[in-house]
């Protein structure tokens, strides 16, 4: 049946593959955008825009009032962003609840706030050890679940580190590759991070959105285990012809990355058989090391003329 979803970072790197998907299906999708040129993209993708800002919930909310489904996507990396993702959390669960109709709301964390895991799986009960950059989502997140009551259904998804498309953190390997000769990476890149392919974190969005469930942590990452290391160099070989790799200490990264340093070199392996059990998403792609030329020529492709 075809529904009514608002999206938060519609225009973003995950938002507009989870609009995009949604629209594909069927499904009335309003996507918030904060320029004409981005509004422009996501009518070219068949979504709604609707112009606004997430600083300022009058804009948007509106249109949201309209829609069964809620998903906040967007992520604004500033000095302000787990201010600005509260609020907009705040704003977007009290539409929900003032509803007199059915509503989900979906809230898009991440796999970051297990912290390390090492080789030993964890699932959506394992206790969270997030690093300091992480830390308040899991507030938020504690936030939204206690929400899941009467007419209003909240699920959390955390995703896995995402590769396809324009990259995400993967960009960086292409990027440094192209202008160094080299992909550089954090740490010495003998461990694991957890990984998802944007198409199919966009399709268990889709999943989520379609389902009945409510009160819900669902992780999204594929079942690849390449290390960083071989992710890194498999990137410099489809840019340049040679997998040379430049190792950052730690502490040196930290003096630009700051705190999103620690994050990089999290040693994990995350389960996501519950999402393949409850909502029957499977994972099409088999990790970053067997696509990388292809998802180099995406990157390329994506970058502005």
């Amino acid at each position: 049946m075809s529904m009514k979803i608002f999206i938060t970072g519609a225009t973003g790197f995950i938002g507009f593959a989870v609009a995009s998907n949604l629209a594909r299906m069927g499904h009335q999708v309003y996507g918030l955008a904060r320029s004409p040129e981005k509004a422009r993209r996501l009518a070219a993708a068949e979504v709604t825009p609707v112009t606004g800002e997430m600083g300022k919930p009058e804009t948007y909310l509106p249109a949201a009032n309209q829609c069964q489904v809620l998903i906040h996507c967007a992520a604004e990396y500033s000095a302000h962003y787990m201010e600005l993702d509260r609020r907009t959390v705040d704003a977007l669960l009290k539409c929900a609840r003032d509803s007199a109709q059915p509503r989900l709301f979906v809230y898009t964390s991440g796999c970051w706030v297990y912290g390390g895991t090492g080789l030993a799986p964890a699932d959506e009960s394992t206790p969270l050890k997030p690093p300091a950059m992480v830390a308040r989502r899991v507030e938020t997140e504690n936030l939204v679940l206690a929400a899941n009551a009467g007419r209003v259904r909240t699920i959390v998804v955390r995703p896995g580190c995402v590769y396809g498309g324009s990259g995400s953190l993967t960009a960086s390997w292409f990027e440094s590759a192209e202008k160094e000769g080299a992909a550089r990476i954090v740490g010495d890149g003998n461990f694991r991070w957890t990984m998802v392919h944007l198409a199919d974190l966009a399709e268990g969005y889709r999943l989520v959105a379609e389902s009945h469930l409510g009160g819900e942590v669902f992780n999204f990452s594929d079942r690849s285990r390449f290390t960083v290391l071989e992710c890194a160099r498999a990137a410099s070989l489809a840019a340049t012809g040679a997998d040379r790799v430049i190792a950052t200490a730690v502490q040196e990264a930290a003096k630009t990355l700051g705190p999103m340093a620690e994050c990089l070199v999290l040693d994990q392996h995350i389960d996501s058989s519950k999402a393949v059990r409850l909502l029957g998403w499977q994972p099409r792609h088999g990790g970053f090391v067997d696509g990388a030329a292809q998802y180099y020529g995406a990157w390329n492709a994506s970058r502005p003329a």
